[in-house]
């Protein structure tokens, strides 16, 4: 290498499609100084990265900082752009294992793992402690913007994305995903009829509830309370037997007189949009009286949940073209009949938002 200034890692090295690529340990700190990201200013087309979305970096950072013995990163990759020599440790014993020497005057091209570099920079802004931890960072050679994008578009069109179920039923730190498995596990009728593991359940599918559903209801349920509070955890588990108890229609498929998938077809009641309203709604009784809100919430037993009650149930969980949808919007406007229909007053907000849907359906 005719640069006598380089940068030196242990390394790996290994072949893909014929190509030579290296695996090296980088420390947190030097990260953010050795892996440049190409210019957000750019258009697409002059990229090979999608733009940093922001508002991702304080959570992600935050995860690092909160969790200093417990967090856990997946490799960055990037491309090699200048001058570069590996030599391998003991040729004779395994020519893959060596060191790796990069000129200094070579840039480093992130191609996937962007947000993960900008979290660790802003990490180690407030745990400066863990500049000496390292990621695993792949390195490929650069062979210009077109080599670049298939890179980035090979890692993410080929990656397989987890459903939330699964990273609800896998974590053990949330405090609501655990709050929500020990309800589902101390429920008979959600033991048997949750599903744990898909986004979605299948048309014929013998589930009523999908996990992740009841993991964002329990979240609004759970708005502004102290869930560490054992009383709260119980209100959790309470509000879910009232559910169960008084949902009528539920207790078809309980009780083996309907199946799951007709049940889903003919009623909204177990569907997302409906189950976060009712979360909405459970946590306004609860802060209104902790102990009335029992006697109020068992009269949704009154409410026709058919999904041919139009006149109740469309723009709200119903969209026009006959499908059920879910949006932070329809959440809202289904709490709010909800609520009118056990005689709760809505407020200002709740009656600005009920009177544009009106208009909606007028026009």
């Amino acid at each position: 290498m005719q640069n006598n200034f380089f940068y030196t890692f242990p390394a790996i090295k290994g072949k893909q499609a014929g190509r030579e690529f290296f695996v090296i340990m980088c420390p947190l700190s030097i990260l953010s100084k050795l892996f440049i990201f190409s210019d957000d200013e750019l258009p697409p087309e002059h990229r090979a990265q999608r733009i940093i979305n922001r508002t991702r970096i304080p959570e992600m950072a935050a995860y690092i900082v909160n969790n200093p013995k417990d967090y856990v990163f997946s490799s960055v990759t990037a491309s090699i752009d200048g001058q570069f020599e590996f030599e391998p440790l003991n040729e004779s014993y395994d020519e893959k294992i060596g060191t790796l020497k990069v000129a200094m005057n070579s840039r480093f091209l992130i191609n996937d793992g962007q947000h993960r570099r900008a979290a660790i920079e802003e990490a180690l802004k407030h745990a400066p402690e863990l500049d000496n931890e390292t990621i695993s960072v792949v390195l490929f050679i650069d062979e210009g913007l077109k080599r670049s994008q298939q890179i980035f578009a090979d890692l993410n069109k080929h990656a397989v994305n987890v459903s939330k179920s699964i990273g609800v039923l896998y974590d053990t730190r949330d405090p609501i995903a655990i709050i929500t498995k020990s309800t589902i596990d101390d429920n008979r009728n959600l033991l048997q009829f949750t599903d744990k593991e898909n986004a979605s359940l299948a048309k014929l599918s013998n589930k009523l509830f999908i996990l992740s559903n009841i993991y964002e209801t329990n979240k609004k349920l759970l708005h502004n309370l102290d869930y560490n509070n054992p009383e709260i955890i119980l209100f959790v588990q309470e509000f879910w037997d009232v559910l169960c108890n008084s949902m009528k229609e539920w207790q078809f498929v309980f009780n083996r007189e309907m199946s799951a998938s007709a049940f889903r077809s003919d009623y909204i009641s177990s569907h997302g949009v409906v189950l976060e309203a009712l979360g909405l709604v459970g946590n306004y009784l609860y802060k209104q009286n902790s102990t009335s809100w029992k006697d109020i919430l068992p009269n949704i037993a009154k409410i026709n949940w058919s999904r041919t009650n139009l006149k109740d149930w469309e723009f709200r969980v119903i969209a026009p073209n006959g499908r059920i949808m879910k949006s932070a919007t329809y959440v809202k406007l289904t709490n709010n009949l909800i609520k009118t229909k056990l005689n709760i007053d809505l407020s200002k907000e709740e009656l600005k938002l009920e009177n544009q849907c009106i208009k909606k359906k007028e026009g």
